[in-house]
């Protein structure tokens, strides 16, 4: 039976790379994205030094700020494995995530950097190698509208099909947002946009896998 579903699998792969649609939509992503991660850590270590706005956020000066690190670590790359396994057995959740996930950065390149935000009251970075390591040499603590860590969660609920894995992918989207507020690396305006741009932005990507 397993043999029959990864031959299954190696099939439906074959069968979408012979497209040459599929094949310019998947090389000219990776090729993108590539680009996307060198910029990163020049865009956010520029963006941290500028001076912005604070905003009077009633919901964090009522919350008390926590570490909450480690929590958030396991559950970003746990549902990251949980996608990334998909994607295996699924070219077009690969697909359709990988422009989600361009245009999500994106979108936060020009958001960032038209709305100057200071960090909020409190602010405990989070330690993350994995992610971090994509930020540069210092912690960033300006890359605030919207949520980064929300709204991936929420494109991996989006693009995953299985109702067990979106209801795992709602689940930890909700947790991640309740987790960086309580660990004031963002404010409340950036958690709750998060899912509603994300949203707006996987309508765009599967318009792009589909056109």
């Amino acid at each position: 039976m397993q043999i029959q579903e990864q031959s299954s699998v190696v099939s439906l792969w074959k069968d979408n790379w012979q497209s040459t649609d599929y094949r310019i939509k998947f090389i000219s992503g990776l090729i993108i994205i590539t680009f996307i991660l060198i910029a990163l850590p020049f865009f956010y270590q520029a963006i941290e030094q500028r001076n912005g706005i604070k905003f009077n956020d009633y919901l964090l000066q009522w919350l008390p700020a926590y570490n909450l690190s480690l929590f958030i670590f396991i559950v970003i790359w746990s549902m990251a494995l949980l996608t990334f396994h998909r994607f295996k057995q699924d070219p077009q959740i690969f697909l359709t995530f990988l422009w989600g996930f361009i245009l999500i950065n994106l979108s936060r390149f020009v958001s960032i950097g038209l709305v100057p935000l200071n960090p909020p009251e409190g602010l405990i970075a989070i330690e993350d190698p994995i992610s971090n390591y994509f930020y540069g040499p210092k912690f960033i603590t300006k890359d605030l509208f919207f949520s980064g860590h929300t709204a991936a969660m929420f494109l991996m609920f989006l693009c995953l099909k299985k109702r067990t894995d979106k209801i795992i992918a709602i689940t930890a989207t909700i947790i991640i947002g309740i987790c960086v507020l309580l660990q004031h690396v963002h404010y409340t305006i950036d958690v709750f946009m998060a899912p509603v741009i994300t949203y707006f932005l996987w309508i765009a990507s599967k318009k792009i896998v589909e056109s």
